[in-house]
Order: C-alpha cells, then structure tokens, then sequence
C-alpha cells in the first residue's frame, strides 16, 4: 500500500492511538500535511480516557501548530466517520486505540502484526518509530517535506518522533532510521527545548522506586526491573544508571503499557550485544534492535498472553535472561583449535559477487560511511581500497592486491538481489557533506579466481565467535547454521548462516 493508492478518499480522518505519543502525533502529523495539500479534506485525532497533558507533547503540538483533536468516543456505541480513516502508530481493532468505525479503513504501524486480513495496510515491524515509514511513503511520493512548511515543522515533527521512540537514538538500528536522523531538515532549538521537557518530578520519583525494585543474577551477572508506567526515556535513564553498579553487566528495565510491555536493554561487556538480546526478548511477540551497548523494544500484550498465558512478566523476563545465557558458546579465534574429525571439507562455489573501486567513485582520504542492513561500516577512500557486496548484500572492505589475487574481474554490472522485506541497498554517505550515493550503482562482477577450502559443522546450539580479524564484537552463529574453518589458517574461524551456506558451498571431493 502507497500513499497515492489512497488519494481516491474523501473526506480522510487520521487516528492516532490513544494516549499519543510524539511518534504516533508526528507521523499523524506527517500524513494530515500530504492530504491536506492534495486538496482533502482531512482532520487528525485521538481518542482514550485522558486528554495530552504531558509537557513535552504539549509544547511539540503548540510550537509546530499540530491541528490535532480529542474525539471524544462513547462506550458501548460506535462512533463513525465517513471515508477513509487511518490508524497510525497502532493498528485497527487492537487493544490501545479506540473503536472508530468508517466506510473504508486503512493501517499504518512499525509493531508486530496482530489484527490479520486488513485489505489496506503498511506495516513494518523492526523500523525504530512509525515517522520513520510516514517519512519513506513521502519520499516514495516525491513529497516535498522542506517545502511543506517554512519553519521545518514537519521535519522536525518526524525527527523528533523518532527521536523519542528510540529512547534518544539509543535504539536507533534500522538503516531507514538512520536515514531519516540524518537527512531530515529540523529546528535544533526547538528539540532542545522539547528534549529538556521531558521529565516530570513524578516520573524523577518513578525511576528513583523502580531502582529500590531489582531481582539480580549474580551467575550472569544480569539485572531485571519493572517501573511503573512512564515516558521511554525514563526506562532509559534508569538502565543506564544500572550499569554503573559494579557486579551488573546487563540488565532490562521494562513497564506495562495498554497494549503491552515496552522494555529498554544495556549492556557493558563484548559477549553480550543488546540489539541481540533484546531481539530475543521479544522474539515471537515483539520486536527489538539497537546498538551493541544500548538497545530496546516492545513486546505485544496479545501475542504475550497467547505464548505465556500462565506466565507472571517478571518471571518471563528472569527465565528468558536464563535462556539467553544458556544458549549459546563463546568462541575466541585467537586461541581456538578446531576439532576436524566432527567437520566436513568444503570447497566455495564460484559466485559472482559485486565490487566497487571506491576511490574512482569519491576522491581519496574522503571520510565516509556504508549502510547496510547489518549496521554501518566507517573508512576512509584509500587508492588501493576495494568495497565488496555479498551474496546477501553485507558489506566488507578489502585491498587491491588481495583483490587481485581471489578474484576474476568479469566486465558487467554487478545486479544485486535482495531476499529482505526492506530490500534496503547498501548507500555510501560522505560524512563530511552529508551526500548520499547508492554503492550499487557503481559495482561491477567478479568472481573468485581459485578453489577456497574450509571445514564445517552445523551448529547444534549458539555460539558468539570473536574473529581474528575483529576481537571486540562477535558473530552469532544460531542452531543450524555452520561454524566454518579455513583449511589454510585454523584460526580463521567464522559463521556461515544455515540460508546461504548452500548457496555458497559444496562438499569437496576427496
């Protein structure tokens, strides 16, 4: 679904989810402007117990002129609007949105799926805030958001949205979130002001309880806590001031919202990676991402019942710290010797695969960062610095004469294919203007010009394997994906996910 697919609505009510947040008003916001230009006529309303009252929304509504509404909606009878109504930030029918009925009706969310058979929606779970989508559909439109308004009031409603909804960017993973942080035009000022709004005394007094509330392990050395319902940010604050205690090493603070539990995850040591463990808190029933130290998500209250109906929060969140713990090896190449009698001889399949010679794309020392769905790579354009693209899209660095060596340079294009729901292509952004090239554009084939051996095994639980080649962070190998060895160096040790390993490998032949 597009935004123009919509266009043959009039009138259109857009509705936010009850109790609105700054995502759920900005991305409201972001789709009354688009309307309202194409000459509809629109209105932009919310519904609940309670009117906004919190500072910070109020201040975001009265500053960017937000023509948002209270509507009123009695219980037991329905309440109608002709046309089209769009739920934003929520979905039609779910637990925190009042009941509006209307003659057609459309979704627009970043949440887990959980009202099925909606003929008109756009939802995509993993995306940090829902101004994320609502600023993607514009672009797809060729909406002009800059020229939407003089004063910036849209930008800065969608990075301010987004701002909040990743706990301060902390929790800021998805590529497109990335894009719109640093591509959308704001006022500075304003998000100050807005950001030193944000903490109420009561909710100063909510963190300073929920820190007296703690159950720790101290054989992971882990913390749990459960605050009383607050602003993102407040979960936030209170898990970084956790990590400052001397024995916690991780910990995941978490409260009870309408709809479901909204969790924020930290973490201090190399082993544990907080995009990844909050991923698989909420594996299932949510959704979670981050960065490796600061990470965060939402875990739905409907899918939770259905999956842990017996199950106390609180319980479910220590036994699931557990099992992530419990999961999974730590692997250290430096010092690891690969047992090969439990490992088979494989050799690559010759695969073509893409290339860029990055310094005849952007000058050389030119400081720049490649986005790809697995994070951002930062480097710097050297003479003799080539930048492959895999089989599934990742992205990694490597020098001319190694190049020369592994690879046959064939003279085509390289077309890349992706297999992902966001089909993001990996970009090349300049850091010192801010200018954005699709790396793609500019890649040619190659394929390897020499058999490459190694020896592997199917994993039959986690492992976390520090590479040679990167001591600090680690890549995680799940049940059914293979731990690989080069046969010319046992300590080149790596994963090779379960989904390409036999796109990428055969057995070899004695």
């Amino acid at each position: 679904m597009n935004l123009r697919e919509l266009e043959q609505y009039n009138p259109i009510t857009i509705q936010c989810h009850d109790n609105p947040d700054a995502d759920a008003i900005a991305s409201g916001y972001g789709l009354y402007c688009y309307f309202k230009d194409k000459g509809k006529q629109v209105s932009l309303v919310y519904s609940g117990r309670n009117e906004i009252s919190k500072s910070n929304l109020k201040l975001m509504v009265d500053e960017l002129h937000i023509p948002i509404q209270y509507m009123k909606t009695d219980l037991g009878s329905d309440t109608h609007v002709n046309g089209l109504l769009i739920t934003v930030d929520c979905q039609y029918g779910a637990g925190n949105v009042s009941k509006i009925t209307a003659d057609n009706v459309a979704v627009i969310d970043h949440h887990q799926i959980e009202i099925e058979n909606l003929e008109m929606s756009h939802i995509i779970p993993g995306v940090g805030s829902c101004s994320t989508i609502v600023w993607k559909m514009l672009l797809d439109e060729g909406y002009d958001i800059e020229r939407s308004s003089e004063d910036n009031s849209l930008g800065t409603a969608l990075y301010y949205g987004l701002y909040t909804d990743t706990n301060q960017f902390a929790e800021l993973n998805n590529p497109l979130d990335k894009d719109l942080r640093e591509n959308v035009k704001f006022d500075g000022t304003l998000i100050n002001r807005l950001r030193n709004s944000n903490l109420t005394l009561r909710e100063l007094e909510v963190a300073g309880v929920a820190m007296l509330r703690y159950s720790f392990n101290d054989e992971y050395g882990f913390a749990v806590i459960k605050s009383q319902p607050c602003d993102p940010n407040i979960l936030g604050l209170i898990s970084d001031f956790l990590l400052q205690v001397d024995c916690i090493n991780v910990c995941v603070v978490y409260n009870e919202t309408i709809d479901g539990y909204k969790l924020s995850v930290r973490s201090c040591i190399r082993e544990v990676n907080a995009s990844e463990l909050a991923a698989f808190l909420t594996e299932g029933i949510g959704s979670g991402g981050g960065h490796y130290e600061k990470a965060g998500g939402f875990i739905s209250k409907k899918l939770y019942v259905q999956k842990n109906r017996t199950l106390h929060e609180e319980g479910y969140f220590n036994n699931r710290m557990t099992e992530y713990f419990d999961s999974f090896d730590l692997i250290y190449a430096k010092n690891y010797t690969a047992d090969l009698n439990d490992m088979k001889r494989y050799e690559k399949k010759n695969l073509p695969i893409g290339y860029v010679n990055i310094w005849e794309v952007l000058p050389i020392g030119t400081p720049i960062t490649i986005r790809t769905l697995e994070g951002d790579v930062d480097m710097v354009v050297e003479q003799d610095l080539i930048v492959m693209i895999g089989i599934r899209g990742e992205v990694y660095p490597m020098r001319m004469e190694k190049f020369n060596r592994s690879y046959h340079v064939e003279d085509r294009p390289y077309v890349y294919e992706t297999d992902t729901d966001m089909k993001y292509i990996p970009t090349v952004k300049v850091r010192s203007t801010g200018e954005t090239l699709t790396l793609t554009d500019y890649a040619r084939t190659c394929t390897p010009s020499g058999t490459i051996y190694i020896y592997a095994k199917p994993l039959l639980r986690g492992v976390k394997v520090f590479t040679a080649w990167d001591k600090e962070k680690y890549m995680l190998g799940r049940p059914g994906d293979y731990l690989a060895v080069r046969s010319d160096d046992l300590h080149d040790v790596y994963v090779v996910e379960q989904k390409i390993f036999g796109r990428s490998y055969k057995e070899a032949s004695e």
